[in-house]
């Protein structure tokens, strides 16, 4: 009966963490939004290529769209 006074604080106590303070929360939260930024950063860059691409095309490599329709 003496052993489970003893241990169940002592189970108790390893069963708490820390959790993570303001300070730690806002780098972790920053680091996460810089690489999103970093990579919708690439992502533009590399539509604004394509784009410039398809811009330099001669008008007959470009598609052709299909005339809208009457609604007949």
């Amino acid at each position: 009966m003496r052993a489970a006074f003893i241990l169940l604080p002592l189970l108790l106590l390893t069963g708490c963490k820390d959790e993570p303070d303001f300070d730690e929360r806002y780098d972790k939260a920053s680091k996460e939004i810089e690489v999103r930024v970093k990579a919708m950063d690439a992502d533009i860059a590399e539509s604004d290529k394509a784009a410039e691409a398809a811009s330099r095309l001669p008008e007959w490599r470009k598609p052709s769209n299909a005339p809208p329709s009457s609604g007949e």
